[in-house]
């Protein structure tokens, strides 16, 4: 079968929007249920696995575009793709200086969209230039790679916070002022070298869709990603004891283990909605999943506003977000407060992408 249309896929991607609007405005960050927190360091936590789904999607995404020019590679191809890897890479700087307020001296370099971006363009590039057998080759090639690069310390903690190679090669090349400072001392969760093994999500992304793509039936394509997951499930905790989970670092370990659960929640949704039809179950995702890039965009700068708006109360000043917040306060429990300010936020957006999907609007980065 080619080019065989599943709306899992849409469910998928919608749910991982949604997902990352929740956990990325919480009233307050000092208030926050732990399934709702990243790990600290090692293992990790539901919200650990949202940024990877993200990835996957994207590679899914590569699957359909390049479907439709015949994986054709030539320089206005390989052009396309670095334009828009830079893009997006710029539009996350430019979010980091929205809210920022003290100078460029000190603008984190690093974020969420850069490394999708850089991620994207790589993965795309290597998609067009390599054959089906290489591109495994190289992505196991990438997975072990960085596992040696790693361990070239030499060091009993050189999977520690302080001591990795990771923070090594972001403060030579980009310094400390420009890394996150969140975790008590500079280090970027979304760093350079760790970029690297994040192009492997994008790229299992992109072969998981092509098996689903090619398989006979949506039952065998189902059957293909479960039994993947599996496999994957198996290495990544039984490399977890010498190469440990850990999102911060984006081990080979937690690729493996957060594709391996992006492909089991991407198999319920084949089972729910293509396989039993229960497409009316799931359509607030697909609604959701219509402009992803650009409601993570609006969603980053509409609670970053919130920071930059000072509200009087008391005789004092207070930010937006903080004012909102207190209102919820009042009625709930903190972490209860912060979790349905965050879910109000999931519907607003909602409600944006449901006018955006009824008016056939789709908003291209």
């Amino acid at each position: 079968m080619s080019n065989v249309r599943y709306v899992a896929l849409d469910a998928f991607r919608g749910l991982t929007i949604a997902l990352m609007i929740l956990v990325n405005t919480p009233g307050s960050w000092a208030a926050i249920y732990t399934p709702l927190l990243h790990a600290d360091w090692h293992g990790v936590t539901p919200t650990d696995l949202i940024f990877p789904f993200f990835l996957f999607i994207i590679g899914s995404a590569l699957y359909f575009s390049f479907l439709k020019s015949n994986f054709n590679c030539d320089t206005a191809a390989i052009f396309k793709i670095i334009k828009r890897s830079v893009l997006i890479f710029l539009l996350g700087l430019l979010l980091n200086a929205y809210s920022h307020t003290s100078g460029l001296g000190d603008l984190r370099v690093m974020g969420v969209l850069q490394r999708l971006g850089i991620a994207y363009g790589v993965a795309a590039i290597l998609v067009l230039t390599l054959k089906p057998q290489a591109l495994i080759a190289t992505s196991i090639a990438i997975l072990l790679g960085y596992w040696w690069l790693l361990t070239l310390a030499g060091t009993t903690d050189a999977f520690s916070l302080a001591n990795n190679m990771v923070r090594t090669v972001d403060l030579i090349v980009l310094g400390a002022d420009h890394l996150y400072q969140g975790k008590g001392l500079a280090f970027e969760p979304e760093g350079l070298l760790s970029t690297l093994p994040a192009i492997v999500n994008v790229l299992i992304g992109f072969e998981a869709t092509k098996w689903l793509n090619r398989a006979k039936n949506k039952k065998q394509g189902m059957l293909n990603l479960l039994l993947a997951a599996v496999i994957m499930l198996i290495i990544a905790l039984c490399w977890h004891f010498v190469f440990p989970l850990n999102k911060s670092l984006w081990t080979s370990s937690y690729v493996l283990f957060s594709s391996a659960c992006a492909l089991l929640v991407l198999s319920f949704f084949i089972w729910l909605v293509d396989l039993k039809g229960h497409t009316r179950l799931v359509e607030p995702l697909l609604v959701y999943g219509t402009n992803p890039m650009f409601i993570y965009v609006l969603s980053w700068l509409w609670v970053s506003t919130y920071y930059l708006i000072s509200v009087t109360e008391n005789d004092q000043l207070i930010n937006l977000n903080d004012y909102l917040f207190e209102r919820l306060n009042v009625i709930f429990t903190d972490n209860l407060a912060s979790l349905i300010f965050a879910l109000l936020h999931v519907i607003l957006f909602w409600f944006v992408s449901n006018l955006l999907y009824k008016n056939k609007i789709i908003i291209k980065v």
